[in-house]
């Protein structure tokens, strides 16, 4: 191996592309993502220590042998290699792998993250300047003015303030100067070369189309470069002649942009330029030479007017008082607020701005933290709930009915859930499992904790098919107990609905299952000790109040079987209990999971009639009711009678879609439950709910319409048994991001990782399906690229409240957390 400086940056983009790109092993221009890591890799950095030099050239080795690893041990290196990369870097930028020798682990990273406090150019350049005050009116500036200050209002910028909190969205990096011959396609570079040619000119084919062309050279080549300007005003001869004396031939130039390919070899594509009255001068344009940032922007307010009115504003930057205690922000490596804020708009460098960004993603996901952990802390000082007691007869007595033991996840969860009955304080958990892991069996043995204490119970499901499932279950379990059960949706007759009305008021009855209904007013519980709500994302945040308010701080139990990420559960579950039931019930078999094309659909039908055959059942699932003009994709109602006329005419063909009435939905499922369809062509009412065991066959139409938690789901309905299931993912889509996502669903059966890939692919909001769910909506951070981050805000979050949980010791985060977790979280209450 020989020694030379690693382009980082390089490292990391190729990096960061493979992660969004889902782990495929990328072709780039030249080489694929595993040979250029593997090439890269092949040479040391300089000055690289000797005790680093065998992880290094095992990582070379590692890469190298990329495009055979399974898709979790390519996510895994890709994972530890940024995390790798990045330690180097900073030891490379700061101590100069002074501390290699020094701890180990955790802590060893942190301190290698030890800031020295980078100075913005454009800070040093203004900051000179008297500076204005944090809430000052933007208006208020001699830089701004009435005028601007009216377009920035249009952006919710109104004081300096909201100038310095309004980061930029993104960074083009021109501060790296390369020589021409240096040039490569897709990189953002400057060049400072002399003008050999220049001419301005009308676009023979759009004649209010004007065209700058220079062509400049340095000491290593020359390249062609344009300029293009659009708009009748443009197209003068006079000012096309004006512009060309800007650039007179032997002036030197410096040009920023993004290298491309054109039909004269590579150039710059639309760069920004400025004249230097000699090489060696400062450039003095706010996008050349330097980090740029790029702000959101309006209609009628452009970049540079944002980009001056920070820097008018960053001098108050230096005012700024840093609610972060010394202690804290040495201890996890962060750069001071001032400091921070200021790279993040104008950086010196690239490094600057990441270890800038590093320092406010803390602060996004630090009070976010701080919110919901003083939160959980205020209601476990509650101490007005019941007490239930976790053993007695109806508990005992379920054990023995039974025809199963419990596993071991399922107990543990079940001890998790009954130490919290024990105690006055409202429990508020939530309990976490792939489809079929048993949630609903450990959700009715703390039911009937607290039936056998004396107090009512209610149970809440999303939709009526989830809520009559949850309701059969239950009675067959509870006539052999001897209770009493109901169900209440939005279809129960009246008079039932009265009946049932009465019972809960008298305490006569025990547990009502239901819908949204639960939540009405009329709906009175006479004691009610706990609330069980499944699939809780998908209700409204009011909703999940509402039937918590309906006792006296009730105990709280939520479910899920749609895994959630660690980085989405701890920020809008952060305040809960966790539980995960990681483990199935035995004797399921893998579900044998295929990605199909439109032409191998004859090999789909083949397995499905070998099935039915052989006694089984199968689940056919579209995205659509009935057909859309806009999208060209297969109906249920069109599929149904296609499946029951022309390709299975032996076998009794179903249907169910969430707009047939109550009854017939009723019919449609019992028929299916009862082997009287063999095939049920559904729409995703059948992702939670429909319960048959004797299904072994899940095929989904048009798969990439669908997000890959929610293809775990669907999948979820088959492998319920001990028979061999399968799911044939159907997909006439050519786009490689479809189909990469769908090989995820292939070669994992891991809710978790699916739930992680799914995140990547299409972020957190979508993962949960839902915009009542609360996700937080951040500025700069990303749950994706930033668990690390999130795990060291939560620690130090945890650190402060269980100091003071009342923060009175830290006024100024104090008033921070108040300031920032009102505006992040819209002052809602999540859980």
């Amino acid at each position: 191996m020989t020694n030379e400086k690693p382009d980082w940056i390089r490292l990391h983009k190729a990096l960061a592309i493979e992660a969004e790109r889902g782990f495929t092993d990328l072709v780039g221009r030249e080489y694929r993502f595993s040979e250029f890591l593997s090439l890269t890799l092949g040479k040391f950095p300089t000055g690289l220590p000797q005790t680093e030099r065998r992880r290094w050239q095992g990582l070379a080795v590692q890469f190298a042998s990329y495009p055979h690893l399974a898709l979790e041990e390519r996510q895994h290196l890709v994972a530890e290699t940024r995390r790798y990369l990045s330690q180097l870097q900073q030891d490379e930028q700061g101590e100069d792998g002074k501390q290699g020798s020094r701890g180990a682990g955790e802590q060893r990273r942190i301190n290698q993250l030890k800031i020295q406090k980078p100075k913005s150019p454009i800070v040093t350049e203004v900051s000179r300047r008297l500076a204005p005050k944090i809430d000052q009116k933007l208006s208020d500036l001699p830089e701004i003015g009435f005028k601007k200050a009216d377009n920035l209002a249009r952006l919710g910028l109104h004081t300096v303030r909201d100038l310095l909190f309004y980061y930029p969205r993104d960074h083009i990096d021109y501060a790296r100067q390369v020589n021409i011959r240096e040039l490569q396609a897709g990189e953002t570079v400057t060049i400072v070369a002399t003008v050999k040619r220049c001419n301005c000119f009308s676009s023979p084919k759009n004649q209010k189309l004007s065209i700058l062309e220079l062509v400049v050279k340095d000491n290593s080549g020359q390249i062609k470069i344009g300029r293009f300007y659009a708009g009748t005003r443009f197209s003068s001869r006079a000012w096309q002649e004006s512009l060309k004396r800007r650039y007179p031939v032997g002036s030197i130039l410096a040009a920023c942009g993004l290298v491309k390919e054109s039909k004269y070899g590579l150039t710059l594509d639309n760069p920004e330029l400025e004249v230097l009255a000699n090489p060696g001068d400062s450039i003095e344009s706010l996008n050349i030479g330097r980090v740029v940032p790029i702000y959101g922007l309006t209609e009628g307010v452009v970049a540079n007017t944002v980009r001056q009115a920070v820097i008018a504003a960053l001098p108050a930057a230096a005012n700024l008082k840093d609610p972060l205690p010394s202690g804290l922000r040495q201890k996890y490596g962060l750069m001071e607020l001032k400091d921070a804020i200021a790279n993040i708009h104008f950086p010196s460098d690239s490094a600057a701005l990441q270890v800038a960004r590093r320092r406010l993603v803390f602060d996004e996901f630090f009070y976010l933290q701080l919110g919901l952990l003083q939160r959980q802390q205020q209601a476990r000082a509650i101490q007005t709930s019941a007490i239930l007691v976790p053993r007695g007869q109806l508990v005992e007595k379920f054990h023995e009915i039974l025809p199963f033991k419990l596993t071991g996840a399922q107990q543990r969860v079940l001890n998790d859930i009954l130490n919290d009955l024990q105690k006055p304080v409202p429990m508020n958990r939530l309990v976490q499992g792939d489809v079929g892991s048993g949630k609903t069996v450990v959700a009715v043995l703390a039911i009937l904790a607290a039936i056998q204490s004396g107090y009512q119970a209610a149970l809440m499901a999303p939709t009526e098919v989830l809520a009559e499932q949850h309701y059969r279950k239950l009675v067959s379990w509870f006539n052999l107990l001897h209770l009493p059960v109901e169900l209440l949706t939005g279809s129960t007759k009246t008079a039932k609905r009265r009946q049932i009305h009465s019972q809960l008021g008298t305490g006569e009855l025990p547990l009502l299952v239901g819908t949204h209904a639960l939540i009405q007013d009329s709906v009175n519980f006479q004691q009610l000790g706990l609330v069980v709500i499944d699939e809780q994302h998908r209700f409204g945040v009011e909703q999940r109040a509402r039937l918590q308010q309906k006792g006296e701080q009730p105990h709280v139990l939520t479910m899920t079987a749609t895994p959630i990420p660690r980085t989405l559960a701890l920020t809008i579950h952060g305040d809960l209990d966790v539980s995960q039931i990681d483990e199935l019930p035995p004797g399921r078999q893998k579900i044998q999971t295929t990605v199909l094309s439109g032409q191998q659909r004859n090999h789909a039908y083949d397995l499905i009639r070998r099935e039915i055959v052989q006694g089984r059942q199968v689940y056919v699932v579209l995205p659509l009711v009935e057909e859309s003009e806009k999208l060209d994709l297969r109906s249920a109602v069109d599929e149904h009678q296609k499946l029951q006329e022309s390709v299975f005419p032996d076998f009794q063909v179903g249907l169910l879609h969430g707009r047939m009435s109550s009854a017939e939905k009723d019919e449609s499922i019992t028929k299916f439950r009862d082997n009287q369809t063999q095939v049920l062509v559904s729409t995703t009412v059948v992702e939670v709910g429909v319960d048959v065991p004797n299904a072994t066959v899940m095929l989904i139409e048009n798969a990439e319409r669908f997000g890959l938690s929610q293809l775990h789901q669907l999948r979820g309905r088959v492998g319920r048994d001990a028979a061999q299931s399968y799911c044939l993912l159907m997909s006439s889509s050519r786009s490689p991001d479809a189909q990469q996502r769908l090989k995820v669903l292939e070669q994992s059966q891991d809710g978790f990782f699916i739930s992680e890939m799914d995140m990547r692919f299409r972020g957190p909001g979508q993962v949960l399906g839902t915009r009542q769910s609360g996700v937080p909506d951040f500025t700069l951070a990303s749950l994706v690229e930033d668990e690390e981050v999130l795990l060291l805000a939560r620690q130090a979050a945890e650190k402060i409240i269980e100091m003071d949980v009342t923060l009175e010791r830290w006024y100024l985060i104090k008033e921070e957390l108040k300031y920032r977790y009102e505006r992040l979280m819209g002052g809602a209450i999540l859980t």
